[in-house]
């Protein structure tokens, strides 16, 4: 039987690891020894300079870090929104915030001293891309840790 560690860094605000995440689960689902497999998420902090409730709208924030207009950025969000949807993903498009994932981090630390990082990793990922919940917002992460465990 094979036997291994796959180390996923998770960034919590990056569409691509949002959609990353997906395609690795499912191949890992399909993988004959997953039994074997330990998956390890290490905690990749965004925007460490940016205090931690300070926040900006995601197409302003990708328009200024790639220096597009906000018609392109917000062309950006929508193609890797299709790429979400192919998944089986929900993504919007609208209403996303982006800032410093620090606290969320700890949060998924503490979960997995539980053994429930799993299941909020996944959580926090939904409240960014799919739900109009702020992952910024801390009662938001709190109350998605509140229910990973009950």
């Amino acid at each position: 039987m094979a036997s291994g560690r796959a180390q996923v860094r998770a960034r919590l605000a990056v569409p691509r690891c949002y959609v990353g995440e997906a395609r690795f689960e499912k191949g890992l689902a399909a993988f004959a020894h997953r039994d074997g497999i330990e998956v390890v998420h290490r905690s990749f902090e965004l925007d460490p300079n940016r205090t931690p409730r300070e926040t900006t709208p995601v197409i302003d924030m990708i328009a200024k870090k790639y220096g597009r207009t906000r018609e392109e950025a917000q062309a950006m969000e929508e193609h890797v929104a299709s790429t979400a949807h192919a998944e089986g993903l929900e993504h919007r498009t609208e209403g996303r915030e982006h800032g410093n994932t620090f606290d969320i981090h700890r949060l998924l630390h503490l979960a997995k001293a539980r053994g429930l990082q799993d299941e909020l990793l996944t959580r926090a990922y939904r409240l960014n891309f799919a739900e109009e919940r702020s992952i910024f917002d801390p009662d938001v992460p709190a109350a998605a840790a509140d229910s990973a465990v009950h």
